[in-house]
């Protein structure tokens, strides 16, 4: 059998996850490897810590990617601080709740919940009541949930955390990049970020941070493991059970991006490369400025949306600024939708999990994705399927009241012209 060379085909990707990647990263990926302890590559290994530091917006020393997809980041947080038998809460709202709970579970936690209908989030207060009453050694709550399209606010929960010592970790992998996240002024405890949402980088790696209140408890379990330790290391007396995983042990990650340089892996090079210029794309643009431009372009999708006359999903007060649901109009066979907008316009959009699959579409407006010309053909492709499918909608008024919004802001000067 003969294979032919990789030729894949063009596609607008308007999906909460993963999104297109912004082309300046795709070149960064095609610079040739480096040894993964070559001064050069250790060089652009701490410029990767440094403006982690800054997107994420913390005085944290630690501040680097765990090789592998979002969850990963997740995992090597919460492994490295449950010890068998600790109390965790975690509040739930969507999909990747249920993910922080059997994360949890694994590692031996005894994980307490507390849960609201999806499509809405939590009051702080309601979450605090539970923290109080439970009094867990670690919260852990989702920030922007992508299967709802909703965002948690957090400074009270964090605040409430921090008094009472608890550790706050955040999964922010939707949110980190394209919505507000303040690490140290929301008293986060450990963060995780995705690479393959709003930072428009290829799914792969999980960047995350943690304070000395966590890197206290990887001193406690330090352990390297015996093929690469030292007799000091083998003489290391620690306090408390090791971390169970090898691979997700900060303790020994850490040191791998300390001056130690611990040989705990091989660096995944060409994905440092590829999030080395994500960072540094973030920054150029301006943190504020990209925040911004995520907030025009949603206002624009909207208005577009509803002009059609369709409805949007969830409590509208607490939306998550880069993922858009729309409630599927009755009668209307969602998948049919979504596998026309593929296939005669090269679109791709989202439907959803657990008990809104099939109910709603989600839109994701992220990162590269998250431009003018995007944000056009999708509407208009969409009224055009939707008419196809029979469903009245309010003909050639969608694009008219996107562009009114665009109109408007050209007028203002504001950051939706950037990456239009």
């Amino acid at each position: 059998m003969v294979f032919s060379e990789l030729h894949t085909p063009k596609r607008t990707i308007m999906t909460p996850g993963p999104v297109e990647v912004d082309p300046r990263v795709l070149r960064a990926m095609s610079t040739p490897i480096l040894g993964q302890f070559d001064p050069a590559f250790t060089s652009i290994m701490n410029e990767v810590m440094e403006m982690l530091r800054q997107v994420f917006r913390t005085k944290n020393h630690w501040a680097f990617p765990i090789d592998g997809t979002s969850r990963s980041g997740n995992e090597a947080i919460l492994c490295s601080i449950i010890e068998p038998g600790d109390s965790v809460l975690v509040p739930i709202y969507g999909r990747f709740g249920h993910l922080l709970v059997e994360i949890c579970e694994r590692y031996g936690a005894e994980v307490h919940t507390i849960e609201c209908p999806w499509g809405e989030v939590f009051d702080p207060e309601d979450v605090i009541a539970k923290l109080k009453e439970v009094n867990p050694k670690i919260v852990a709550i989702v920030h922007g949930e992508t299967s709802t399209g909703r965002l948690q606010p957090l400074a009270e929960i964090g605040k409430a955390c921090r008094e009472l010592d608890i550790l706050f970790v955040v999964d922010a992998v939707a949110s980190i990049g394209g919505v507000e996240v303040n690490t140290d002024e929301w008293y986060i405890d450990g963060l995780i970020g995705g690479t393959q949402k709003c930072l428009s980088v290829p799914s792969g790696m999980a960047p995350i941070t943690y304070n000395d209140r966590i890197e206290n408890i990887l001193f406690a379990r330090k352990k390297v493991e015996r093929g690469i330790a030292t007799e000091e290391d083998l003489r290391y007396t620690r306090s408390k059970h090791p971390i169970a995983s090898n691979y997700f042990d900060l303790s020994m990650l850490q040191d791998y991006w300390g001056p130690r340089r611990l040989n705990h892996h091989t660096e995944a090079t060409s994905m440092i490369y590829a999030l080395h210029e994500g960072l540094r794309l973030v920054l150029t643009e301006g943190l504020e400025q990209r925040l911004e431009r995520h907030k025009q372009h949603e206002k624009a999708l909207i208005a577009g949306l509803e002009a059609m006359g369709l409805t949007l999903f969830g409590d509208t007060s607490n939306k998550l600024t880069c993922v858009t649901c729309i409630e599927i109009p009755t009668g209307v066979n969602g998948e049919s939708v979504r596998k026309m907008l593929l296939e005669e316009f090269c679109i791709e959009i989202a439907s959803s999990f657990g008990p809104l699959h099939g109910k709603i579409w989600r839109i994701g407006t992220m990162g590269y994705s998250c431009r003018k010309e995007n944000v056009l053909s999708v509407l208009g492709a969409l009224e055009a399927v939707l008419i196809r499918h029979g469903v009245k909608v309010n003909r050639g008024e969608a694009l008219q009241a996107s562009l009114d919004v665009y109109k408007a802001k050209r007028t203002t000067g504001t950051a939706v012209e950037k990456l239009s």
